[in-house]
C-alpha cells in the first residue's frame, strides 16, 4: 500500500510540475517573442540526486525531460548526478529544489535504496 500511494502521489506532482512548467515555458516565448524581447538564459546544469536504483535514475531523467523547459541529457549513476538542458536558466536554484521536492520523495519510496561504502 505505501508503494502505491508513493505512485499516486509521484503521478499527481507530475502532473502539476507539466502544468506549471507549461505555463512558463509559454510565457517565455510569449515574453521573447515581443519586439525588443529577450530570451532568458539557457544553460547546462548538474543536478545531484538521492540515492536510487538505476530505474529510479532513469524515471527521473524521464519526468525531467517530460516536464516543459528541461530536456535530460545524461545521468551519472556512479555520481548521481543528471546533466539537464534548460531553457529558463535565471533561477537554477528553484529548479533543483523543485526536482528535489517534487520527484525525488516518491521515486526514492518506489525505487530507492541504501549506500553502503
Amino acid at each position: 500500500m505505501p508503494r502505491l500511494l508513493a505512485a499516486a502521489g509521484l503521478s499527481l506532482r507530475f502532473v502539476r510540475a507539466v502544468f506549471l512548467s507549461g505555463l512558463q515555458t509559454v510565457a517565455v516565448i510569449l515574453k521573447s517573442g515581443r519586439p525588443g524581447g529577450t530570451p532568458p538564459p539557457v544553460a547546462l546544469v548538474r543536478v545531484r540526486f538521492a540515492p536510487m536504483s538505476a530505474r529510479g535514475a532513469a524515471l527521473l531523467g524521464s519526468l525531467v525531460s517530460l516536464t516543459p523547459g528541461t530536456t535530460t541529457i545524461d545521468i551519472d549513476l556512479e555520481r548521481r548526478e543528471l546533466l539537464l538542458h534548460v531553457l529558463d536558466a535565471s533561477d537554477t536554484d528553484a529548479l533543483v529544489a523543485g526536482i528535489r521536492q517534487d520527484f525525488e520523495p516518491g521515486i526514492r519510496a518506489l525505487f530507492g535504496r541504501e549506500v553502503t561504502t
